[in-house]
């Protein structure tokens, strides 16, 4: 089949190829809606797609953006994911979403790829192992993002949670309901991922300032999959009355444990998780949540991106931290 050009198109409305190109463009200012319509019909008629790559080398311009999220699997990774499209759409621009499943490696690979792409920008969920190739693309102004995390030593913009905040109203929650012996569980943190740092901190800071005690068994960092055998443990050594969860996928493994178990909530335990999730509303009974505002989250990364993309001039805070919200329910 005959590759349709612009050429062809400018002659089946009857219009210069600049007009056509302008109107490609969105460059509508003084076209009038006839020409509009007759360059939509022809493009229509031909069945013609524009050259996406030749127009990117020419405007030096994809209009593209990469998205690194650290586990797909997270809610709160999907609400923010939805979020952002919607932004960065708003703004003329399209995604590209990868996961690194809070693999350095794949985080790398992802960054390496999406780079050869020509992508205009990138916002990630960053592991805390690739600090060199960061450094380069902030040096060399490439237009970069962190959402979720930060990284201490690099001047990156980081749109992030006041966690230690959410931490403190789960324990504040706690206390006004005569909890004492609570305890906190989250995934590993071998790698200092920040929300999970941070909350542990809070958590352990909120409960020294009531002069609650903080044993080395009521902190509990370790991997998913071990998140059972370790609830167990808890249960036989602790014995708390409540528990802060970090994370809704820690929630879930809690949840199941609870119910493999038979405890009772809140008469048995009393359970309050970080992170909105969607059944926490009408799970029996209903589940106490600390919620982050991903609207918020995702339209201030965004905002930052594309302002960066399309000037280097700008210069930003460092670290901008959003405020959670108590989700009072049934749970403690």
């Amino acid at each position: 089949m005959k590759k349709i050009t612009i050429s062809d198109v400018a002659s089946e409305a009857n219009v210069s190829k600049s007009t056509v190109s302008q109107y490609l463009n969105n460059r509508f200012e003084y076209m009038s809606e006839e020409t509009r319509q007759k360059i939509q019909d022809a493009i229509e008629n031909l069945n013609y797609r524009p050259n996406i790559v030749a127009r990117s080398l020419k405007q030096k311009s994809t209009k593209t953006v990469g998205v690194i999220v650290a586990n797909i699997v997270h809610s709160f990774s999907t609400q923010v994911i939805n979020e952002l499209e919607i932004n960065l759409h708003k703004n003329g621009f399209h995604m590209i979403v990868c996961n690194s499943n809070d693999q350095p490696e794949k985080e790398r690979e992802h960054i390496e790829v999406l780079i050869s792409k020509q992508v205009d920008g990138i916002i990630v969920f960053p592991t805390t192992d690739n600090i060199d190739l960061f450094e380069k693309l902030y040096k060399q102004h490439f237009p970069i993002v962190f959402i979720d995390r930060k990284i201490d030593s690099l001047p990156i913009p980081s749109v992030l949670l006041d966690n230690k905040l959410a931490s403190k109203l789960a324990v504040d929650a706690f206390v006004e309901k005569g909890y004492q012996n609570i305890a906190f569980i989250t995934n590993a943190i071998d790698q200092p991922i920040t929300p999970r740092v941070e909350r542990l901190q809070g958590f352990k800071e909120a409960m020294e300032s009531y002069g609650l005690s903080v044993s080395k068994g009521h902190l509990n960092a370790v991997p998913v999959n071990q998140i059972q055998q370790r609830l167990n443990d808890l249960f036989n050594e602790v014995q708390p009355d409540g528990i802060l969860v970090a994370n809704d996928r820690v929630l879930i493994e809690l949840l199941s444990f609870v119910k493999q178990k038979g405890i009772k909530i809140p008469s048995e335990i009393g359970i309050i998780g970080i992170d909105e999730v969607p059944f926490a509303s009408f799970f029996d009974p209903p589940i106490c949540t600390i919620e982050q505002p991903f609207e918020q989250i995702a339209l201030q990364a965004a905002t930052i991106l594309v302002e960066k993309i399309q000037s280097q001039n700008k210069t930003y805070q460092e670290i901008y931290r959003f405020l959670p919200k108590l989700n009072d329910r049934d749970s403690y």
